[in-house]
């Protein structure tokens, strides 16, 4: 299979880019999955993400959403003594704040991911020059977004994280032009191509 220039330093790595990244992702459960994964990884590395996965779903209840938001000091303190799991407090309780904010974005649209899709129209976003190597850290779509969730009471999702959220939903295509998945999500998903500077950071 063609693939990205990632440099695969693990097995589950590659599954991941393969099978999962760039696929365009419809369901809550898993959006809150992914996003709260980025939330993690601040200051990390994202293989150290993948490895960790089934502790972190382990810790959250498979990333429920609903359960999380009921959590409470005791949780706080099992997730920060389960054996594998990143000792910070701080993100953990990002989590549970995240859980109970994404529920108010479910209230109101009904869904999170019918909320975030209107950014792009429901349609993959395939930026001129990304497919070639030339991809940013953030950009403004990811400024936008980044601003409305800080508003609506998210936290540990600046734009730079909101914008690997993006690539990882696959609702920005940034798979190289010669890797196997960009031209399948071409083939089975909507799209619509953006040039680069037309969209002011």
């Amino acid at each position: 299979m063609g693939s990205c220039n990632w440099g695969f330093s693990t097995e589950a790595m590659r599954k991941y880019h393969d099978e999962e990244w760039g696929v365009p992702l419809y369901d809550d459960q898993k959006q809150f999955e992914f996003l709260m994964m980025e939330a993690m990884q601040c200051g990390l590395s994202w293989d150290l993400m993948i490895r960790k996965r089934e502790i972190f779903r382990c810790c959250f209840d498979q990333f429920d959403y609903d359960k999380i938001a009921a959590y409470t000091e005791s949780d706080i303190d099992r997730i920060m003594n389960t054996d594998g799991m990143i000792r910070s407090r701080r993100k953990i309780e990002a989590v549970i704040n995240n859980a109970r904010c994404f529920q108010k974005i479910r209230q109101e649209y009904g869904s999170f991911s019918s909320w975030l899709w209107v950014y792009s129209g429901g349609k993959t976003i395939l930026y001129t020059g990304h497919n070639d190597g030339d991809v940013p850290v953030s950009n403004g779509l990811s400024d936008k977004i980044a601003k409305e969730l800080k508003k609506r009471g998210f936290k540990y999702l600046g734009t730079i994280t909101v914008y690997s959220h993006l690539q990882a939903c696959g609702m920005i295509n940034d798979h190289d032009r010669n890797c196997d998945c960009y031209r399948r999500i071409v083939e089975l998903y909507p799209t619509v191509t953006k040039r680069r500077y037309l969209e002011k950071k």
